[in-house]
């Protein structure tokens, strides 16, 4: 969790705060639905975003799955 609140702070929240709650609320959820977990690349897995490192595991498992 500590990882990912440094990189919202770092990459996404403006140096000039939010104009309210509601606008940092939706480029928050913005954020982390959409750019964090679908495009933006991670290290622990292999430099793919979380969604597509997911999509060959549970593809992967299901393969090993059937041969058993």
């Amino acid at each position: 969790m500590e990882r990912f609140f440094r990189s919202l702070k770092t990459e996404w929240v403006p140096e000039l705060e939010y104009r309210s709650f509601a606008d940092a609320q939706q480029s928050i959820v913005s954020y982390m639905t959409g750019y964090y977990v679908q495009i933006r690349p991670h290290q622990h897995n292999g430099g793919m975003p979380p969604k597509k490192a997911e999509e060959i595991y549970w593809k992967s498992s299901k393969l090993a799955a059937n041969i058993t």
